[in-house]
């Protein structure tokens, strides 16, 4: 009886797992560059009640025994990388990538990241940067009497 209690646990605490796995996809599903995660499970141990081979009557063994599974749990949580939805936003700085590939930007640590969001603007130098006012790699600066920026299919600023 209690071990069926335990099995059940923890598969409701998986179930709550992928709950609110679901719940935050859903809340950020707008956010510009976000990734859903999916979640994948995994049993746990079984318990051998009767061992394969295991004498049933004198003349005959049960051959394939009996296990009882311990429960489940969350093993992995996955990155999904589709492609999203493009939606215009009205800021020429805006930018989307069709396919594979992600924007690179420097940290303030002056590490390289990486990043699906195309969210962009300009600072005051005339620097592309992110949100974050995180400078694109290689940096791109459009001049001040600059009347439009267009960036080609290759990526590069014409």
């Amino acid at each position: 009886m209690l071990r069926a209690l335990y099995t059940a646990a923890s598969g409701m605490t998986a179930q709550e797992m992928n709950l609110e796995n679901v719940a935050n996809n859903l809340a950020n599903s707008s956010t510009a560059g976000f990734r859903k995660r999916r979640l994948q499970f995994e049993d746990l141990l079984y318990q051998n009640i009767v061992m394969p081979g295991t004498a049933a009557t004198q003349q005959t063994t049960v051959a394939a025994g009996l296990q009882i599974g311990l429960g489940s749990r969350s093993a992995a949580s996955e990155m999904v990388q589709t492609q999203g939805d493009f939606s215009a936003t009205g800021n020429p700085m805006d930018l989307a990538i069709n396919g594979q590939g992600f924007f690179q930007v420097t940290m303030p640590s002056g590490e390289t990241a990486f990043t699906r969001s195309g969210a962009f603007h300009l600072d005051s130098q005339g620097s592309i940067v992110t949100a974050d006012g995180n400078p694109m790699e290689p940096a791109i600066t459009v001049p001040a009497n600059a009347t439009s920026v267009t960036i080609v299919r290759t990526g590069r600023s014409a």
